[in-house]
């Protein structure tokens, strides 16, 4: 078995090698599902660790469906993680209509090449996941994260399975979402031979702050967070 560990900071990372796991996905922001690590991170990370460093690329939070601009950082952020040594990379397109983003996927796979690439969750937003497994094949592709478009993988175990039944080996699934200990046995059983998993558990560092520096309407996978060019122009021209 494989366990690639979804490491969020540079300690998570640490942990993650410590603890014997075999792959990192190395991202930030875990709470809005990850988002593109710092390169200082990526660096001090790769430096930091033997074990394979796969970086995820997605520029922001909220959908998979981006601006020409945010798909041009995503080839730019590639090209880089590239020049820092990662092992791999992690990503993944769709459409308005959550279809797979074909053309836009196939320049970033290509772009990636010669290290493998992830098509990660955005996958469980499909809809039809049996189509766009099968597109997936097409671009070359080299493994699909996905929970089985269900909250956790254990709920989708069945889709998952069905999934891997269907790729006969033509690219790799998985599971990922919600594993643990209790019940990662189940997909032992079913033939699996890599997981993804997070391993998360908090921990209180300081008291509630006076002034807090998260706001609670932000954390919506319903939102896209920008900054408003007219409340800029507003400030700015209050300002002078």
């Amino acid at each position: 078995m494989v366990v690639e560990v979804c490491a969020n900071s540079y300690l998570s990372a640490l942990n993650a090698q410590r603890a014997g796991a075999h792959r990192i996905e190395l991202c930030s922001e875990l709470v809005i599902g990850g988002i593109t690590p710092s390169y200082g991170l990526i660096k001090r990370v790769i430096q930091s660790v033997s074990i394979p460093v796969f970086a995820l690329i997605r520029p922001r939070s909220g959908n998979f469906t981006y601006s020409d601009d945010e798909f041009e950082i995503m080839k730019y952020d590639i090209a880089k993680c590239k020049e820092m040594g990662c092992a791999g990379i992690v990503s993944g397109l769709l459409n308005q209509d959550n279809s797979i983003d074909f053309e836009r996927t196939k320049t970033l796979v290509d772009l990636a090449r010669p290290l493998p690439f992830t098509f990660h969750r955005a996958f469980d937003w499909v809809t039809d996941p049996r189509k766009a497994l099968q597109q997936l094949i097409e671009l070359g592709v080299d493994r699909v994260l996905t929970s089985g478009q269900e909250r956790s993988s254990e709920e989708g175990i069945a889709l998952i399975s069905e999934l891997k039944a269907y790729a006969e080996g033509r690219i790799g699934i998985l599971p990922g979402g919600g594993i643990n200990p209790n019940n990662v046995h189940r997909f032992k059983q079913a033939g699996f031979t890599e997981i993804h998993v997070s391993a998360s558990t908090t921990e209180v560092v300081n008291e509630p702050p006076r002034i807090p520096m998260n706001s609670k309407k932000f954390f919506d996978e319903t939102l896209a967070v920008y900054s408003d060019k007219n409340n800029i122009a507003a400030i700015v021209s209050a300002f002078k």
